[in-house]
């Protein structure tokens, strides 16, 4: 790497993946930076470990944002190009593919971005999803609507978390939010609501293989707590179980479905009340809500490191996963009425992280124990309704 150091562009158009430029420069790389302008300036960015920021419009165009990465690409080989969050994956896979830069392509990144892409491709293989349809044709709709009973949710094909997500229990309110999309109805799907637990699996992917994977269950569903209020936990599933052993083996069989050679994802599967596991969606990213803290917290792997050495590895290199701890963790995190909340009254020795955020109040917990764990999340949450939780609306799309 000292001889011939790699140049690392990095897409970033959310203040996304410090620790992944950090560990780009820990490994000999130059590195890059590829934001908005409205971000650019941020004091939070790891100055230290990026050696030239280069800012674009938030709305630029495609043919532009291409000229423009060509031109930097005049005076610096781009040896790997890597979106650090879901909004930037395609951009990645255009600048890839325009510059022939190794990497996944737009053909596969269309699997880890849009919903409709991931559910049609997972369901022709055979693998279990939500009854769904695209909005394209209003008799398709209806002969879905028909067919599957409600409640059903409408969701927008590449936003990410529970962003712009609506709910309907009647016919009407589902053709009302399909009103209400006008002529960007296309680009949302219809899907059948299932009741039941939400679990994710965080995968490092090296050659088609998952060589790691993390399953944890959410308390609440992420679209409850952003829709519903309510105190965000989630924790460790005990690896011996038999709901991990499901997850394992369907997160293998999705990821090689989809098709992706090397990288890290967060996945999410819901195990209805029917006692099935359905997929629900993938992303190419680390898992965002302090997921990477809670996977560090009971293994030692930061899956942000682990990423960048597997993209400077690339498809020549070698990357074996480090030696690693088998404890277990759990997150509890709430919007907080305090700007900066007073956590000093939670002392447990299990409290291995304290979230410092404003207006949130969050702590990691680790034992060896599931047991432990669960029921540490489970005191401190009925603790921070009353000393630290707030709400607000959920947002109907993402804020740059």
């Amino acid at each position: 790497m000292s001889e011939n150091p790699l140049t690392v562009l990095c897409v970033a158009t959310y203040e996304k993946g410090a620790e992944f430029l950090r560990e780009c420069k820990r490994q000999g790389c130059t590195v890059l930076l590829l934001t908005t302008d409205a971000l650019k300036d941020l004091p939070s960015w790891p100055r230290e470990a990026i050696d030239e920021v280069f800012a674009i419009p938030a709305d630029i165009s495609r043919d532009d944002l291409l000229k423009g990465v060509s031109h930097v690409a005049r005076r610096r080989r781009l040896d790997r190009i890597v979106p650090l969050d879901d909004f930037d994956v395609e951009t990645a896979a255009l600048l890839r593919e325009h510059l022939r830069v190794p990497g996944m392509g737009e053909t596969t990144a269309r699997y880890f971005r849009d919903k409709l892409a991931m559910r049609q491709r997972a369901h022709n293989q055979g693998i279990l999803v939500p009854a769904f349809t695209s909005l394209f044709n209003d008799d398709e709709v209806n002969a879905y609507l028909d067919a599957v009973p409600g409640p059903w949710l409408v969701k927008p094909r590449s936003q990410a978390a529970a962003i712009g997500i609506k709910k309907a229990e009647t016919r009407d309110q589902v053709w009302q939010h399909i009103h209400d999309l006008g002529d960007m109805r296309s680009f949302s799907l219809l899907e059948h609501f299932v009741p039941g637990d939400i679990y994710h699996v965080d995968s490092i992917v090296w050659e088609k293989q998952v060589v790691f994977s993390a399953a944890h269950r959410y308390g609440s569903p992420p679209w409850t707590v952003a829709h519903q209020g309510g105190i965000f936990t989630t924790s460790s599933v005990p690896r011996e179980s038999e709901d991990a052993q499901v997850l394992d083996a369907l997160n293998r069989r999705l990821l090689d479905t989809l098709g992706l050679v090397r990288g890290v994802t967060h996945t999410e599967f819901i195990h209805g009340h029917d006692g099935r596991f359905y997929f629900l969606e993938t992303a190419s990213r680390v898992g965002g809500a302090f997921i990477v803290d809670v996977i560090a917290a009971a293994t030692g792997l930061n899956l942000w490191h682990e990423w960048a050495k597997l993209e400077i590895a690339g498809e020549h290199g070698r990357y074996e996963v480090p030696a690693h701890r088998e404890d277990y963790a759990g997150l509890v995190l709430s919007l907080a009425r305090q700007e900066h909340p007073d956590t000093s009254a939670y002392d447990d020795p299990e409290i291995a992280q304290r979230i410092d955020l404003p207006h949130h109040a969050g702590l990691i917990v680790r034992a060896s124990s599931p047991e432990i764990v669960q029921a540490r999340l489970e005191s401190y949450a009925s603790r921070f309704l009353e000393d630290f939780y707030a709400s607000a609306p959920a947002p109907d799309r993402a804020s740059h």
